[in-house]
């Protein structure tokens, strides 16, 4: 009676290191295949990054913080951040009750004031301008003197029309 419980329970044991050699086997394959995946993912996604970096440096192009010629004027100012000092003097044309100076058009909703900039180089900017429901662009020349003082003329604007 003895030897048939030791029997029993060597073929149990047998049956269960079976089972976990077969089910790790399994777990080892479907490790594997989600690595494989992974990898994959990984590579599309290292590609798909590369080409935001390039679609990012290529909407820069125009940018004075991207333009070493550019920002070479504004050395002997010793500026820290010559486009958020032109920007911040640009915003300053909103705080003017009414529409914006530069701005030809009259507010027909609310005064249209200017929301976005972007400083092209040492020389221009393109500016978004809105009264909330309508908008419109602006192309500016600016010139940023050595008083820090900066003078800005509009070169040539646009109102977009609405069409319902």
């Amino acid at each position: 009676m003895k030897n048939q419980i030791f029997l029993y329970l060597f073929l149990f044991a047998a049956l269960v290191c079976m089972y976990l050699f077969v089910s790790s086997g399994n777990m080892a394959k479907a490790n594997m295949a989600s690595i494989v995946k992974l990898k994959e993912e990984v590579s599309t996604l290292e590609g798909s990054l590369q080409q935001s970096e390039l679609n990012l440096l290529e909407m820069q192009y125009f940018s004075l913080e991207n333009n070493d010629d550019a920002l070479a004027y504004y050395e002997h100012l010793k500026l820290e951040n010559p486009t958020r000092y032109i920007s911040d003097k640009l915003l300053e044309t909103n705080e003017t009750k009414g529409d914006n100076p530069l701005i030809p058009y009259e507010g027909m909703e609310n005064d249209f004031k200017i929301n976005k900039i972007e400083i092209l180089n040492h020389k221009w900017i393109l500016a978004d301008f809105s009264d909330g429901k309508h908008w419109g662009e602006l192309l500016i020349a600016y010139e940023l003197k050595d008083d820090m003082d900066v003078d800005f003329k509009l070169i040539n604007h646009l109102l977009y029309t609405r069409s319902n």
